[in-house]
């Protein structure tokens, strides 16, 4: 079977496909190799506290990959990126039998090799950097001016790096560790690449009526350059909010899986798989705040 969905819903959780060589199945996406180059499967799987869930949230995977798609065109002339083709015609032969399925939800990229660590940026004070900042006033090492309060924006966006955990959390780094694994150079150059997006993106969403709080960027080397790898500023890395119901000393609602983290809550579960399949209201109001974060940045609705 080409592909899985869930009971009850659109929802496309698993791909199979046997003439393809699978590379690696994250928490979202199925990768496979061919041809020499990487085939990125976004499915409409979706992980809260590290636990993938037995449902998924119908179209997630599109807006994904056509939300990356958008950021990666709009970030060229910062950085090229590992995008070879979305469209499923130019595809290799051997994906053709799958054409429906990778339709809208694939990308043909580059088979670079990823450098080891993830490069966050964060502009305003929120999620685990409120707990961290209120004890030692600083995050992830980083320090920061005090009486600061929760939502509230950061002087300058701060770049703080991370190793990349193939499973549970990754692991805040610092920039000489950082440089102790890609070496000095490559560091310098990925801050700086790295600031420059988050900069060019939260304008770029501000003219939107949308804050971008934080996010998270990959980097691979490809024939001895380094460019933009993964996803890029979708609602799965970053942090979306609505400018108009922006309050410091709050959180804000998020343009992602928040609301399925909200609800998590309400249940007596331990957060260890499995975790519980999430009903429908839960799923459909999810899907529609993915959406809402794609119309709202590229000003179309999802097709």
């Amino acid at each position: 079977m080409p592909k899985s969905r869930n009971p009850n819903s659109d929802a496309v959780t698993r791909t199979d496909f046997p003439d393809l060589k699978l590379h690696n199945r994250g928490k979202v996406r199925d990768i496979y190799e061919v041809d020499g180059k990487i085939l990125l499967v976004a499915t409409d799987r979706i992980s809260a506290f590290d636990v993938v869930l037995p449902n998924g949230i119908p179209n997630k995977g599109r807006v994904l990959t056509m939300l990356s798609k958008f950021w990666f065109d709009f970030m060229k002339h910062i950085i090229p990126n590992h995008v070879i083709s979305m469209d499923v015609r130019e595809y290799p032969p051997p994906t053709k039998p799958y054409r429906d399925i990778l339709s809208g939800r694939s990308m043909l990229v580059k088979k670079a090799k990823p450098y080891p660590v993830e490069c966050v940026v964060r502009g305003y004070l929120a999620g685990s950097a409120v707990k961290e900042y209120k004890k030692t006033l600083s995050v992830c090492g980083v320090k920061l001016p005090s009486g600061l309060r929760e939502s509230e924006k950061l002087p300058e966006p701060v770049f703080t790096p991370s190793t990349k955990a193939e499973s549970g959390h990754d692991i805040n780094i610092s920039r000489k560790e950082m440089a102790n694994l890609i070496g000095e150079q490559k560091t310098a150059l990925l801050i700086d690449k790295s600031l420059a997006i988050f900069n060019a993106a939260s304008d770029y969403a501000s003219s939107r009526g949308i804050i971008l709080s934080d996010t998270k960027f990959e980097f691979g080397e490809y024939e001895g350059e380094t460019i933009l790898i993964d996803e890029v500023l979708t609602p799965d890395s970053s942090r979306y909010w609505l400018a108009e119901t922006y309050e410091v000393g709050k959180p804000q609602t998020n343009f992602d899986k928040q609301y399925v983290r909200d609800y998590l809550e309400t249940l007596a579960w331990d957060k260890t798989p499995p975790g519980p399949v999430l009903p429908p209201e839960v799923v459909a109001r999810t899907e529609e705040k993915y959406k809402q974060a794609y119309k709202l940045l590229t000003g179309r609705d999802l097709v």
